[in-house]
């Protein structure tokens, strides 16, 4: 596949599908800016805002003996592909669908040196029927408790509307906030210690985690099979997209108690590759290992006829979280992460120079002006 040939009028890119940053992220701006003017409200209280959090994956607030980190996030569309694929084959996959959501959550708060404490649930159905098939519902609770157990978090809570008219009915729309403690106060990782020489250390992703399943549903219209189409043996398009999410937080409190504090990481979610340039500094990071692509995102690719850089911008292509470490300490990363049963590598370094992401292996080059979340 060329890396840098033009689009055919075949590509079909996640705007086409449904989703345009250029859109959203304006937005985004506007309402940081007008957050950031509410800050002052904690002085208060007794307390301030870590002012480099603004920007940052979550919110990071001084409380004296210790920082508090805070984040929501919301799960997307991923459950309209369990809904399609229970229909297809009888299957519930709810439990991973809660596991997606808490990652999106738990896999935010860490960036910042966070461990994880509190996950509170948001679970807006179309209509009170849908709690009504228990078996469906009962996977949902058994997957949330599975996933909080694994982040060694407390669930403490959570909201359940009934949404008719604004959640389509026999639909669910799942979210969760939490609640992390950086302590002591030296793990906090806003950015402020990266530099020069670090180097940039991928994790592996277990597929497409929750960013990108627009793309992924309005492919179907390429598929005369659909959700059951085979990309590997044994193994559906349905079954490939609905892996769960990885949760990174094992990852970073093993880290911790190594000795290894991260300079900085980033979580590689919606907008791809080019979330290693969310750090504001100006840095050239130089990516030399590329990991393999997990087969569900190399056929989405394939199938949408998008070359290399649109697929690297928009999904994780086999890399679901970044970690910037001192480079003496990058392979003992690498070891940490794979004794969690995480696989990674060693896949490049930060230099002085403009702000760029190159990725040598592909030939792709992304500058600062193709990710603005500030």
């Amino acid at each position: 596949m060329s890396t840098h040939a033009p689009s055919s009028p075949d590509t079909l890119s996640y705007s086409a599908a449904g989703v345009n940053y250029d859109l959203i992220d304006p937005l985004k701006v506007t309402a940081q800016r007008a957050a950031a003017a509410t800050g002052a409200h904690l002085g208060g209280h007794g307390f301030t805002e870590v002012l480099a959090s603004r920007g940052e994956s979550a919110y990071v607030v001084d409380v004296g003996p210790f920082y508090i980190a805070t984040i929501v996030e919301c799960l997307g569309t991923k459950t309209l592909v369990a809904d399609e694929m229970r229909q297809l084959t009888g299957k519930n996959y709810y439990d991973g669908i809660a596991q997606d959501t808490i990652a999106m959550a738990v896999n935010d708060l860490i960036t910042v040196g966070a461990t994880p404490l509190i996950v509170q649930a948001y679970w807006a159905a179309g209509g009170s029927d849908w709690f009504a098939d228990t078996g469906r519902a009962q996977s949902l609770v058994d997957g949330w408790k599975r996933a909080c157990d694994a982040c060694s978090v407390a669930w403490g809570g959570g909201e359940t509307p009934a949404l008719a008219g604004i959640v389509e009915s026999g639909r669910i729309d799942l979210a969760a906030s939490c609640t992390g403690l950086i302590n002591p106060k030296e793990r906090l990782s806003v950015g402020d210690k990266l530099g020069v020489g670090d180097a940039i250390v991928l994790l592996a992703s277990s597929g497409i985690h929750a960013n990108g399943l627009s793309l992924a549903r309005k492919l179907l219209e390429r598929l005369p099979a659909g959700y059951l189409t085979e990309i590997a043996p044994g193994l559906s398009y349905g079954e490939a997209l609905l892996a769960p999410t990885v949760l990174y937080s094992p990852v970073t409190e093993a880290l911790y108690k190594a000795g290894i504090t991260p300079h900085y990481c980033a979580n590689i979610t919606g907008h791809g590759w080019r979330k290693l340039l969310r750090h504001p500094g100006q840095f050239t990071y130089r990516i030399h290992t590329v990991p393999p692509v997990t087969p569900v995102l190399r056929f989405m690719q394939e199938l949408a006829q998008q070359d290399d850089r649109e697929a690297y911008s928009t999904l994780n292509m086999g890399a679901g979280f970044a970690i910037f470490v001192p480079a003496d300490q990058a392979e003992q990363t690498v070891a940490v992460a794979k004794a969690c049963g995480i696989d990674a590598w060693v896949a490049g370094q930060i230099e002085a120079g403009e702000k760029q992401l190159l990725i040598e292996p592909l030939g792709i080059r992304f500058s600062d002006d193709d990710l603005q979340l500030r």
